[in-house]
């Protein structure tokens, strides 16, 4: 495997492979090998760079670095946040069991020391029609894991 190779299949495993590298048309890209167009944080990071140290226009930075104005904007917030950090990819969608809060944890619990331990499907199907919220089993045993792992606090 070529080195060209390892190196797209690092940031394609790392979510930060430019899916149009192509349209990348900054000239140190196109002529320069430290400048890869494949590598979607630095494509971004230079695209900042020239519109803070070069004074380019945003949308001309965008339309030379290949991306939309839209995503210019996101990177700018997200390095303005975070710093240069910011615009490493981050995981989609929702970060954890957003339909069990505290409230339906508490339920669990109660339910749990009351009725003593009881299957996941058991406890999806009891929130359901107590609470009237359809949790996966699977979702329920994550929650429950999560709340073993925890060090207990002292009193």
């Amino acid at each position: 495997m070529s080195e060209d190779d390892t190196k797209s299949s690092r940031l394609r495993a790392l979510g930060a492979l430019n899916p149009h590298p192509e349209r990348v048309q900054a000239p140190e890209f196109q002529a320069d090998t430290f400048f890869d167009p494949r590598d979607l944080v630095q494509v971004k990071y230079e695209m900042l760079r020239m519109v803070r140290a070069e004074g380019a226009s945003k949308a001309d930075a965008a339309a030379r670095f290949g991306v939309s104005r839209p995503t210019y904007y996101q990177a700018e917030a997200a390095y303005t946040r975070d710093g240069l950090a910011g615009l490493l990819p981050r995981r989609r969608g929702p970060k954890g069991g957003h339909k069990l809060d505290g409230t339906v944890m508490a339920f669990i619990e109660a339910y749990l020391s009351q009725h003593g331990p009881t299957g996941a499907r058991r406890l999806a199907d009891v929130i359901l029609s107590e609470l009237g919220l359809s949790i996966h089993p699977r979702s329920i045993e994550r929650a429950l894991a999560r709340k073993k792992k925890q060090p207990h606090s002292r009193r």
